[in-house]
């Protein structure tokens, strides 16, 4: 569970409901059925319009990694698996990397080793490689894009709900009371299209973002690895090589690991 979101979404409800209620204003006008139609279903429409329907089959999916994570491999991981791997390698030759290969689940890390005891040089290995890396960043661009443009869209329908609404208030001007109570439903929905836009849209898309980096970020690093496979380093030029990778807090915890275990 992506604890990070959680808080986001409720700390940003409450923020609204308890800021409300100290400016005196009844918390309870939220409750307003036309300006969630006209903001949701608004924003859904939009884009509709705007993304092909292959995107939008992912939302779903994209709701999971929000609320709860995406499972990368610690980078701390593939260090010792390279280092590994490249100490089996210098007793055993390919056979070490083809058996090692068949043991690992991720797709991306048993591709490269494949690559690897394939004999292909390094030039290939890197260009098959940076293609797959190129492809998930364009696959999880669209996805941070789509909420990125209900970001976008939310505000401007929440205009289109005021104005709606005002029309409506419009229509009772002989009576005060209900000219009043008119008014302030007309701007729960400009209320809610700035709050889904830069408190759950543009922040969502943002998470992604991140989300994505840190994959590709793992997954350079197993490339680095693999060529350094592929140009027969030791274990220890292996390590030094992909330390490169890990911050240097981190390197700390792995050197004290290590202590430990011998």
């Amino acid at each position: 569970m992506e604890k990070s979101t959680l808080i986001g979404v409720f700390g940003g409800i409450l923020a609204i409901g308890v800021g409300m209620a100290l400016k005196g204003a009844d918390p309870h006008a939220l409750i307003n059925p036309a300006a969630f139609l006209i903001i949701f279903a608004g924003t859904a429409a939009a884009i509709f319009n705007a993304f092909p329907m292959k995107d939008l089959k992912k939302v779903p999916k994209l709701f999971k990694i929000v609320f709860c994570g995406q499972k990368v491999i610690a980078r701390q991981e593939v260090l010792e698996l390279f280092v590994s791997v490249a100490k089996s390698a210098k007793h055993e030759g390919v056979i070490a990397i083809e058996k090692r290969a068949n043991e690992i689940e991720d797709p991306f890390i048993r591709s490269s080793l494949i690559l690897v005891a394939d004999g292909f040089n390094a030039d290939f290995i890197s260009e098959v490689l940076e293609a797959d890396i190129k492809q998930m960043e364009e696959r999880h661009r669209s996805g941070a894009q789509v909420f990125a443009q209900c970001g976008m869209y939310a505000p401007t329908l929440g205009v289109l709900g005021a104005v709606i609404g005002l029309i409506a208030a419009l229509g009772n001007l002989s009576d005060i009371d209900q000219l009043g109570h008119s008014i302030a439903a007309a701007f729960v929905a400009t209320l809610l299209g700035i709050f889904t836009g830069y408190v759950l849209w543009h922040p969502f898309a943002n998470k992604l973002k991140q989300i994505s980096q840190a994959e590709v970020d793992v997954k350079k690093m197993v490339m680095e690895g693999a060529l350094a496979l592929q140009a027969g380093a030791s274990s220890i030029a292996m390590e030094a090589k992909l330390q490169a990778f890990i911050p240097p807090s981190e390197r700390k915890s792995l050197r004290d690991d290590k202590s430990e275990g011998e």
